[in-house]
């Protein structure tokens, strides 16, 4: 999907520890094709999500009005 210089750790995470999300915005194929890419930084080659760049500000702006109730899951 995008190299690993293209991909962005959670402002929240530490540079050295692996569980965290990352996003992307700047590989050609997420460019072209108007998605937003995430994985999870513990399986960096495994698969990623893609949604589109309107879904994705959606789910952080409802994270950051704190009006989304999504539970916590040990």
């Amino acid at each position: 999907m995008a190299s690993e210089e293209e991909w962005t750790k959670s402002s929240y995470s530490s540079q050295d520890n692996g569980n965290c999300v990352e996003t992307t915005v700047n590989s050609a194929a997420i460019t072209e094709s108007g998605l937003v890419g995430v994985r999870d930084s513990k399986a960096k080659g495994g698969p990623a999500l893609a949604f589109t760049h309107a879904a994705w500000t959606g789910f952080v702006g409802l994270l950051h009005s704190g009006e989304g109730d999504f539970g916590v899951v040990d």
